[in-house]
Parts: C-alpha cells; sequence; structure tokens
C-alpha cells in the first residue's frame, strides 16, 4: 500500500495493520489536552517500546542511586506553603522527609560512558507519610517533543542503528530534529556545555514537565519544578569529556560515592515556579508545552527545601537497578496537569516497572513506601508478602460490610478541573519553536555560544546534505549569527529556504 504522501514509501500502520494516518499527536479533548485512553495507537506503540530491552532500561540504564533526607521550608516563596498545596511534606519547617535520587544518563547503555553528551536524568523519591511521591525530571529544562505519541521514534533516532549496531548516528539524531523544529530549544542546551555536565553533583534538576498543587479549599495552580545545585554548575568540553573516559566510563558515579564517603554530602534547592490554571493567551507559548521554559521575571522562582544526600547504596543491583519511579507517584496535593508528555510518560514509566522489574517490583525495599501499605491486589510474579488485610483476611474486595479496607475521607479528592472540546488528534495552537532557542543564544556567554556552534558543526559535518540544509534553516530561524556561524563551520551557503518567515 503505497504512503498518503508519498508513493514511494509504504503507509506506516500498526502492529493491527491499520493504517496511521497521524504520528504525531496523542487523541486529546480539544487541541491541548486532556488526553484520551481509547488512544489505542500510542498505547500499542508505547507498551512495545517499554517492552524493547531486556531486563536493561530502555532509557536511563546508566545511573547512580544516593539516599538522604529532604528539608521542607514550610513556605512556597514568602507565602505558607498551605495557600498552594496540602501535601504534607511542605507544610512544617524543618520537617524532614526521606529521599532517593537516581542520576543517570539518556541514551547509552548499562556500561556507556558518562561523559557523554546526553541529558542526565534527574529522579527523586519522596517516602512521605501519604505514600511516595516520585518527581522524575533532567538536569536540563525542556524536551526534545512535546507530544509523548513521538517518544519511541526519537529514542529510537537516539540509538545505534539497528543493523550495524554502530554508536549513535548524527544522520539518525538530526533527521528526527530537522522534521521535528519544536526540538531546537533543547538543542540550544544538549550542543551547548549543559550536554556534558562535569559530574553528577554540579548541575541543576528539573521536573521539565508542569504540574499541578492543589490546596485544602480544592484550589489548583500550575507548577514547575527546579532543583538548584548548591554544589554550582560545571560542565566538559568534548575534549575534556573523549580525555575522561579514555580511561574510566563511570566518573560521575565515582565522583558522586566519594564525595559521600568524604562527608561532602551535595546539596539541591527545591523551588517552583507557580502559574494560575488556564491557558494563559497573553503568552506567546502554551504553558504546557514542555519544549518551552517559563519565563522567570514572571512567574519567579520560589524556595521550597533543601534536599541533602549522605548515604551510598549497600549493593548496586538492589538499589540502582531495581529502583523504579514514575510521573504518575503523586500524593495528595501534587497533581497532574494536561500536559501531553506528561501523560503519555505516566503510562510509559510504571508499564515499564512491570515488565522489566517485575509485577511487585513495589514490594522491594527500594520501592515499597514508609507507610503501611493496605490494597486488595495480590500474587503475581516473585510476590513475597501480602499487603495488610485486616482483621478478616478473606476479604480481598471493596465494598464489604464484613471486614476489610474503607475509602479515605474526601479530604483527599483529587482536583476537577473542568474540561470540554472536540476529541481530535491536533497540535498545539502556540508552538512557537524558534524564538527561545534564539533568546538562549543570545543570552549565554560568548565561549558558551562558541562550544554551541563547535559541537553542532563537528556532528553536521557527518550528516547527508539535505539534512545540513534542513538543520541550517532551522538554526537561522532561532537566529540569524547563529545560522551563518554553523553554515560557515560546515564550509557550505545557507540554504535559499532561511528567507521565509519564521515559525
Amino acid at each position: 500500500m503505497a504512503n498518503k504522501s508519498n508513493g514511494e514509501k509504504p503507509t506506516l500502520t500498526t502492529r493491527q495493520g491499520h493504517p496511521v494516518y497521524n504520528n504525531q499527536e496523542l487523541r486529546t479533548v480539544g487541541n491541548r489536552g486532556p488526553a484520551t485512553m481509547e488512544n489505542y495507537h500510542f498505547f500499542e506503540k508505547m507498551s512495545h517500546f517499554d517492552r524493547e530491552r531486556v531486563p536493561e532500561r530502555v532509557v536511563h540504564a546508566r545511573g547512580a542511586v544516593a539516599h538522604g533526607v529532604f528539608e521542607a521550608y514550610g513556605t512556597i516563596g514568602d507565602e505558607p506553603a498551605s495557600a498552594y498545596t496540602r501535601a504534607k511534606l511542605f507544610q512544617e519547617k524543618g520537617k524532614q522527609t526521606p529521599i532517593s535520587i537516581r542520576f543517570s544518563t539518556v541514551a547509552g547503555g548499562r556500561d556507556s560512558s558518562e561523559v557523554a553528551r546526553d541529558p542526565r536524568g534527574f529522579a527523586v523519591k519522596f517516602r512521605t507519610e501519604d505514600g511516595n511521591w516520585d518527581l522524575v525530571g533532567n538536569n536540563l529544562p525542556v524536551f526534545f517533543i512535546r507530544d509523548a505519541t513521538k517518544f519511541p521514534d526519537f529514542i529510537h533516532s537516539q540509538k545505534p542503528d539497528p543493523v550495524t549496531n554502530n554508536r549513535q548516528d548524527p544522520n539518525r539524531v538530526f533527521d528526527f530534529i530537522a522534521a521535528s523544529p519544536e526540538a531546537m530549544h533543547m538543542v540550544t542546551w544538549v550542543f551547548s556545555p549543559r550536554g556534558i555536565p562535569a559530574n553528577y553533583r554540579e548541575h541543576d534538576g528539573f521536573g521539565v514537565n508542569t504540574y499541578r498543587m492543589v490546596n485544602a479549599a480544592g484550589e489548583g495552580v500550575l507548577v514547575k519544578y527546579h532543583w538548584k545545585s548548591q554544589q554550582g554548575i560545571r560542565s566538559l568540553t568534548a575534549a575534556q569529556a573523549a580525555e575522561i573516559q579514555a580511561t574510566e566510563l563511570g566518573s560521575a558515579t565515582k565522583d558522586l560515592y566519594e564525595a559521600i564517603a568524604r562527608g561532602d554530602y551535595p546539596k539541591w534547592e527545591l523551588n517552583v515556579q507557580i502559574m494560575s490554571d488556564d491557558e494563559h493567551p497573553e503568552l506567546d507559548f502554551d504553558p504546557l508545552d514542555d519544549t518551552k521554559t517559563w519565563p522567570e521575571d514572571k512567574f519567579p522562582l520560589r524556595p521550597v527545601g533543601m534536599m541533602t544526600l549522605n548515604q551510598a547504596p549497600d549493593n548496586f543491583f538492589a538499589e540502582s537497578e531495581q529502583i523504579a519511579f514514575g510521573t504518575g507517584v503523586l500524593v495528595d496535593g501534587l497533581e497532574f496537569s494536561d500536559d501531553k508528555m506528561l501523560v503519555g510518560r505516566t503510562f510509559s514509566y510504571s508499564d515499564t516497572q512491570r515488565y522489566r522489574v517485575g509485577t511487585n517490583y513495589l514490594q522491594l525495599p527500594v520501592n515499597r513506601p514508609v507507610v503501611e501499605v493496605n490494597t486488595n491486589q495480590a500474587d503475581g510474579t516473585m510476590a513475597y508478602h501480602v499487603d495488610n488485610r485486616g482483621a478478616l483476611p478473606t476479604v480481598n474486595y471493596e465494598p464489604s460490610v464484613l471486614a476489610g479496607h474503607a475509602e479515605a475521607d474526601d479530604s483527599y479528592c483529587e482536583y476537577r478541573p473542568e474540561v470540554a472540546g472536540q476529541i481530535q488528534r491536533a497540535p498545539i495552537d502556540r508552538t512557537n519553536n524558534y524564538q527561545q532557542a534564539g533568546e538562549r543564544y543570545r543570552t549565554i556567554d560568548q565561549w558558551e555560544r562558541d562550544d554551541l556552534v563547535q559541537n553542532l558543526v563537528g556532528e553536521l559535518k557527518n550528516c547527508k546534505p539535505i539534512l545540513q540544509e534542513m538543520m541550517l534553516e532551522h538554526i537561522y530561524k532561532c537566529d540569524a549569527e547563529f545560522g551563518e556561524r554553523v553554515a560557515a563551520g560546515i564550509g557550505v551557503s545557507l540554504p535559499a529556504s532561511v528567507l521565509a518567515p519564521a515559525d
């Protein structure tokens, strides 16, 4: 069957043989969400993607875990934490919550280099009195794509060639990026010095996606999370990274564990940006778009608390390999937004853990909460205890007038936003793919601009001419000087298309 847009290409289908007419957007209520459950193409695509590797993580395979404590300030900026959220871990000044964190690289395998040019995973598990909260993010504030249905394709483009299994191929990397202009903002981060952190201690962390906070009155606000390194930020050039990985692939893990061993405990301050929960038509971007940052002059960082890492794992496999995170692991007072990437990640993460670690991965010591677990779930692979069922253990269902469990009171009622719109697959209205990428290029220091240009030139020189032309058009639309410098470095002329109006 011929492709509708190009008779030389076969039609993209699902595993059921159904033609896929839109492989770019989730099916949503309106063009900005929320996503619907009948996203069969997405579920089939993502659930297969989650099972592509055994037993190594498909992404974030290389990483290191440390443990510590989060201490709340009791405030969010200058206001009581209760003004914005009823989450119990934030309410009292000095309240401590045990945490575990896993740092990681994204694209490489379990034994790959820790100084590769790649985002760094920054996943924190809070063991609160209301159960676990997982805040799963990266060391960079934005991402390459804004719709989760594109995630398997994106990761495939970053992985080795499926035929030769050779290293990451710039033609594959930039083939995807050239067809996905929303990635240009992330390109200005990954190919800048921030793309190779010196270690796991000296970089920031970000939730990346937009979440909600909800207070006791049921009022919600949109929120973005920022972890600010108290060690400062330090990055490596490509030459420095090459020198390190010539003799040591696990340099970042070694640095982290040695720092903890000598009592030099790493710290990060948690800050949030807060925005009212609406579409904000005054902005030139959609606040739910994870390829965008919120301007700090309009939405300032508000300190929430401090995280300190003071303990290394006792066993790498039991803790770093088996620890499991999920964006759907939220506690009362902290909720989702309609961010399309967040909705997709929430399905993918927990689905991956059940496959990779096992049905009962939450019974493992590194994953289980510190509070008592009372469910009616049982059995499955590697079950080693049964959740508490109270005085009448034969009652493993609810409701029951005999025994069993009772539902929580309505103080735990979830946030109830109103949504309306046509069910559709469509891009958001305010894509604005180039503005923030150009602003970043113009505002970073000159040496960072030079490094960004040099790194892009080094990769694009190895790409086919059609990819060079497409990438130069995108780069020029971000910033004219940026495009001119990359073109000169590659040794080609700017394409005529760069004079077309920017998106």
